[in-house]
C-alpha cells in the first residue's frame, strides 16, 4: 500500500489518501478542469475518445485526479464507422431499425443512431481505445450497450440472425418465440462487440506492463426490462468486465409502477430496488461496483427543488446497500454547477443557476460518500423488517417486452412481488439467476420469491441449484399461473428429450412436487409455497400486495423465520446512520424517531439535531456526534475538500479547497471553545463561525486554490 501511495505522489504531484488509492468517488465529464467543476472525487473519468481528448485529461491530471476514459458503446460520434472511412464500408445497415424502417436515433440528431453491432464495431471501437490508452487511461469504462426492443429490422441484424440461427430471419413481431430470439440475438451482439474490445484492453496492457481495468456503466436490469431495452448485463463479467457502474438515478427511479391499483411514481423504493439488482451482479464475483446519483437528470423541465428531492431520494437508496462505498458522485457537472433550470415548477417557470444551499449540501454530502468504507462490524440496521428475502430475476426479463405479446407495460411481474415487501421495510434484494449456480451464492437468503411470468430461466442448472437451496432449509415462494405467452418459446424445457409446457414444470420435478402443486409443500429442510396467480395481476388490485405478504409470512411461519415487518429502514455505517421512512406501509403505526446528536448532512447549514422524527417520506443522512471517538477537535462535516488535518499544541489545523463562488460549511466536532480561528492566516469574523452542542460551526467562501484553516485553543 505504501509503494502504491508513494508511486501515485511522484506521478500526480498532489497529496494522495487511500480513498484515492480505493477510487472510492469518481465522476464523468466531456470538460476539461475549471474551478466550477473543482470536485472533491479522487477519479475524473475524460468522456468521448475524439481528438482534444489527451488535452482534457491532462487538465485533471494537472490537478491531482486520477484520470480514466468513458466513452458510449451503443451510440457515439462514430460517423467515421458509419460512413466508411474505418475501413472503407458503409456501415449504416448497422444502425438499429424499427419495422417502420424508421431509424432508431440517440437524441434528435439524424448522424448519431443506436447501433446493431457488426463483426467490425468492436474491432472499431478499439481504435479510439487505443487513442486513450496511448494518452494515459488508467481505465476504461464502455457505457450503456443498448438494443432497443422495438429494433431487430436492420439488414446488418437480418444477416446476423442467419449466422446465429442458421435459418432465415424473422420479424421479431412476428411471434413471440420470433421476439425471444430476436432479444437473445441482441444480447449476444454487444456482449461479442464488447469482449474484443475488453480482450484488446488486456492484450495492450500486457504489453506495455500495465492493468487495465475495464468496466461497464449501465442501467439495472430492472430499468432496462421497464424501458424495453436488452443489454447483456449479467454475462459481462464472464467476458472481462472488471465491474460496473450502476446508472440509477431520478430519471430511471421516477418510472411509474403500479402497487395496489395506484400508478406512480415511487422513486426512493424503485431506486432501492435497482441499486440492489447491480450489487448482485458483482457479489458472485467479488468485482467492483460504484453506485451513481445525479443531483439533477437528463429532462431539463423540471425544477430545482424536484431535483434535490428525488436526489435525496435515490441517495438515501444508495446509501441502504451496506456493501457498496464506491460512488460515482455525478454526471457531467459543468451542467450542474453551470446550468439553469426551473425555480419552481411549472413551463413557463424563470430558469435560474443551481440554489446556493445545494451547492453546499452537495458538497457536505460528497464528503461523506468518501467516508462510507466503514469497518464491517459498525455497518449494521437498526431497523428494518426480516432480512435474507430474495426476488429471483433474470436477464431474460429484458427478452419479453415487445410485439406481439409483451409482459406488463409496468413490469408488474416483478413490481408485484418486490414493492410489497419493500414497503414494509424489507430489505428485499433481487438475486440473479445467472448467478444462483456459483457455489454458496443463495446461502444467504433465507425466503425466495420466483415467478418465471415476465421472465424464464436461461438454463436448467438454475433448477438444480435451487432444488438443492430449498433441500437444505430454503423457503421458496412461487407465484406463476403458467399464462405466459412465452413458456411456448423453443427453449431448453419444451426440447427433447423435455418436453415440459413450462420451465416451472421443470422445477417442480426437481423438487419431488406434483407439476401443478399449489399449497404448501415441504421439501427436506426447506419449503415451497405456490400461488397460482399473476404477478403483475396482482399489482391491479387493491389487496395484491396483501396477496403476496400473505405467502410468504405462512412461508417465513413454516419455517420458524422471524419475520417482521417496518415502516422505517435505518442502517448504521460507521458514524454515519441512513434513515428512510416509508409510505404506503404499515398501517396505523407510529412514526418513528432518532434521538441524540446528530449532524443534518440534507441541510446545507449542517445543524445539529437531537431528535430527527421520521415521518411518512422522509430521507436522512446524519453524522452520529456521540460516535465521535476522537478526544481531541475533528472535522466531521464539510461542505468542501478537507485533508492534511492535524491537531498538535492546541491548534487544529487542515487544508480545503472546493467548487469556486460556493459556501463552504466546516463542522468541528469540539467541547472546547477556540479563541482564535484563521483562515488563509486572516483572523475568522466572529460572525462566520457559531458554537453549539459540543460543535463549532465555520462559513466562508470556498475556492478551488487550497486554503489553510487554523482553529486554536487556549
Amino acid at each position: 500500500m505504501k509503494g502504491l501511495l508513494l508511486a501515485l505522489l511522484l506521478v500526480s504531484g498532489a497529496a494522495v489518501s487511500e480513498r484515492a488509492v480505493d477510487e472510492r468517488l469518481s465522476f464523468q465529464t466531456h470538460r476539461p478542469w475549471s474551478p466550477r467543476i473543482n470536485l472533491d472525487a479522487d477519479v475524473a473519468m475524460a468522456y468521448g475518445i475524439g481528438p482534444d481528448l489527451p488535452a482534457r485529461m491532462a487538465s485533471w491530471r494537472d490537478h491531482g485526479y486520477r484520470v480514466q476514459v468513458m466513452t458510449g458503446v451503443a451510440w457515439g460520434q462514430y460517423q467515421d464507422y458509419l460512413d466508411g472511412q474505418f475501413d472503407g464500408k458503409n456501415h449504416w445497415d448497422e444502425a438499429q431499425k424499427e419495422r417502420s424502417g424508421k431509424l432508431i436515433l440517440h437524441g434528435r440528431n439524424p448522424r448519431v443512431p443506436y447501433m446493431s453491432p457488426g463483426e467490425s464495431y468492436g474491432r472499431y471501437l478499439t481504435q479510439g481505445v487505443e487513442r486513450a490508452l496511448d494518452a494515459g487511461a488508467e481505465a476504461i469504462y464502455l457505457e450503456e450497450p443498448e438494443y432497443w426492443a422495438r429494433g431487430g429490422y436492420s439488414e446488418n441484424f437480418k444477416r446476423e440472425w442467419k449466422a446465429y440461427y442458421n435459418e432465415p430471419w424473422q420479424p421479431p413481431d412476428s411471434s413471440p418465440d420470433a421476439q425471444y430470439r430476436a432479444s437473445k440475438l441482441k444480447y449476444f451482439l454487444y456482449r461479442r462487440a464488447l469482449s474484443e474490445v475488453f480482450d484488446f484492453v488486456k492484450k495492450y496492457g500486457k504489453a506495455h506492463g500495465r492493468t487495465i481495468p475495464c468496466y461497464v456503466p449501465t442501467h439495472s436490469l430492472i430499468n432496462y426490462a421497464h424501458w424495453r431495452i436488452v443489454s447483456p448485463e449479467s454475462s459481462l463479467i464472464d467476458v472481462g468486465a472488471d465491474g460496473y457502474i450502476a446508472q440509477v438515478w431520478t430519471g430511471t427511479a421516477r418510472t411509474p409502477n403500479v402497487y395496489e391499483g395506484r400508478r406512480e411514481e415511487r422513486t426512493f423504493e424503485t431506486a432501492f430496488l435497482e441499486y440492489g439488482a447491480m450489487q448482485n451482479l458483482v457479489r458472485a464475483s467479488g468485482r467492483r461496483v460504484w453506485y451513481l446519483n445525479d443531483p439533477i437528470e437528463d429532462n431539463p423541465n423540471h425544477s430545482w427543488e424536484d431535483y434535490r428531492s428525488n436526489w435525496e431520494n435515490t441517495l438515501t437508496a444508495s446509501l441502504l446497500e451496506p456493501e457498496v462505498w464506491r460512488y460515482e458522485i455525478m454526471p457531467w457537472p459543468e451542467r450542474i454547477f453551470n446550468g439553469k433550470h426551473a425555480a419552481k415548477g411549472g413551463p413557463n417557470a424563470e430558469r435560474v443557476p443551481i440554489p446556493k444551499e445545494y451547492e453546499t449540501e452537495l458538497q457536505a454530502v460528497i464528503r461523506a460518500l468518501g467516508e462510507m468504507k466503514q469497518p464491517p462490524e459498525s455497518v449494521r440496521w437498526q431497523q428494518s423488517g426480516t432480512q435474507g428475502v430474495g426476488v429471483l430475476v433474470s436477464d431474460t426479463m429484458m427478452f419479453q417486452r415487445a410485439d406481439p405479446t409483451p409482459s406488463d407495460a409496468n413490469l408488474g411481474s416483478f413490481y408485484g412481488l418486490a414493492m410489497p415487501l419493500v414497503k414494509r421495510g424489507v430489505p428485499v434484494e433481487p438475486v440473479q439467476i445467472e448467478s444462483a449456480v456459483k457455489p454458496g451464492f443463495l446461502a444467504r437468503y433465507k425466503l425466495l420469491l420466483l415467478t418465471y411470468e415476465g421472465q424464464k430461466p436461461p438454463d436448467p442448472a438454475f433448477h438444480e441449484a435451487l432444488s438443492a437451496w430449498v433441500r437444505q432449509g430454503g423457503a421458496l415462494v412461487v407465484i406463476d399461473d403458467d399464462n405466459d405467452p412465452y413458456n411456448a418459446v423453443r427453449e431448453w424445457w419444451n426440447t427433447a428429450p423435455l418436453a415440459f409446457k413450462t420451465p416451472r414444470q421443470h422445477l417442480f420435478e426437481k423438487l419431488g412436487l406434483d407439476k401443478d402443486a399449489t399449497g404448501l409443500s415441504r421439501v427436506g429442510r426447506g419449503i415451497v409455497i405456490r400461488e397460482a396467480k399473476s404477478p403483475a395481476a396482482l399489482t391491479y388490485q387493491a389487496d395484491g400486495a396483501e396477496q403476496v405478504r400473505s405467502a410468504v409470512r405462512r412461508a417465513a411461519a413454516a419455517l420458524k423465520i422471524a419475520w417482521k415487518e417496518s415502516n422505517v429502514l435505518v442502517l448504521r455505517r460507521g458514524p454515519y446512520v441512513v434513515a428512510a421512512a416509508l409510505d404506503e406501509s404499515v398501517p396505523q403505526s407510529k412514526a418513528e424517531s432518532l434521538k441524540g446528536r446528530y449532524v443534518d448532512l440534507f441541510n446545507a447549514k449542517l445543524p445539529v439535531l437531537t431528535r430527527v422524527n421520521l415521518t411518512p417520506g422522509k430521507r436522512a443522512l446524519l453524522f452520529d456526534l456521540d460516535k465521535q471517538t476522537r478526544k481531541e477537535p475533528a472535522v466531521v462535516a464539510a461542505a468542501c475538500r478537507v485533508d492534511q488535518e492535524e491537531f498538535a499544541g492546541n491548534v487544529l489545523k487542515f487544508r480545503t479547497n472546493g467548487i469556486a463562488a460556493t459556501e463552504a460549511v466546516v463542522l468541528i466536532a469540539s467541547r472546547r471553545t477556540p479563541a482564535e480561528i484563521l483562515i488563509a492566516n486572516k483572523t475568522l469574523d466572529k460572525n462566520q463561525y457559531d458554537i453549539e452542542a459540543g460543535s463549532v460551526r465555520l462559513h466562508f467562501m470556498n475556492t478551488a486554490e487550497p486554503l489553510w484553516v487554523e482553529v486554536r485553543y487556549k
